[in-house]
């Protein structure tokens, strides 16, 4: 079944969203991570919709070139919750499956802590609940050397001229094999399309490890060969989730689950969905 994509308009701003699968099928919302874009999810989306899913996979705030905000305070969290929200609304659901990779599984933790009305179940792919993440910095020296990273992402210019210096040649290091890696450097390449990315780490507060916990079905996701999300974070995250929880844990694969092991994680997003 062949995806559409098709602008939407959410105030000022305008996102381009995939659209696939049946027009009566079971919504799901699909938020991708960073450096990706919507596209991470091509993989995994023809068997959710081969089951009966209709899927919704917008390129989020600073991804869709036409919404794309100066500054870094148009990328705190608040504001990434209400983007979703609003494309729920613009398609005219009350509700979704919400499905988040990376940077998406945080914004989809603080959607469903903070409107499960809206939220049928979660799968989070990769991050955990914030709080369990935050806990991890804090606390956990394997994580804190794991998010050494996050440092250099946060520093204005440094960072875009690090990444995309020799051809790109750092940005396209932090990819696997199995990630599209040139499809998504030419999309970083747009003007402004990097800095609006990187935002959201600039945006990052304190207040992103204090979420409460989450009370909708959730499934998190995690791979033991992520270099980003070590073991402590992950095994603390059922702490968080006052709901029925699965933790599933995926070996041999690294942090891009969506393009890795796309048949393995759409099993879950189904079983969780409760379509198998």
């Amino acid at each position: 079944m062949t995806s559409t994509t098709t602008s939407v308009t959410v105030g000022d701003f305008v996102f381009d969203v995939a659209v696939s699968g049946p027009p009566d099928g079971i919504p799901t919302l699909l938020l991708h991570g960073f450096p990706q874009t919507s596209g991470c999810w091509d993989r995994v989306t023809p068997y959710l919709t081969e089951a009966g899913l209709r899927t919704f996979a917008p390129d989020q705030r600073g991804y869709s070139p036409r919404a794309r905000p100066e500054g870094v305070d148009a990328y705190a969290s608040d504001r990434l919750v209400d983007d979703a929200l609003a494309l729920l609304r613009a398609f005219d659901l009350d509700s979704a499956h919400v499905v988040g990779h990376d940077w998406g599984a945080a914004v989809a933790w603080q959607l469903a802590a903070r409107h499960p009305e809206h939220v049928r179940s979660l799968t989070a792919v990769s991050v955990p609940h914030t709080a369990a993440f935050g806990w991890a910095l804090r606390e956990d020296a394997d994580q804190q050397e794991r998010s050494q990273y996050m440092g250099l992402l946060r520093q204005e210019g440094k960072a875009e001229r690090v990444l995309l210096e020799n051809d790109a040649a750092r940005l396209r290091a932090m990819f696997s094999d199995a990630s599209p890696d040139d499809r998504y450097v030419e999309h970083f390449l747009q003007p402004g399309a990097l800095t609006a990315a990187l935002n959201w780490y600039r945006a990052m507060t304190s207040d992103f490890g204090r979420l409460e916990p989450v009370r909708v079905p959730t499934t998190y996701v995690w791979s033991n060969q992520d270099a980003a999300i070590g073991r402590a974070a992950a095994t603390r995250c059922g702490e968080f989730v006052d709901a029925d929880y699965s933790f599933v844990e995926l070996d041999g694969v690294s942090h891009w689950v969506p393009e890795e092991a796309p048949e393995q994680l759409a099993d879950e997003i189904l079983a969780r969905v409760g379509v198998v």
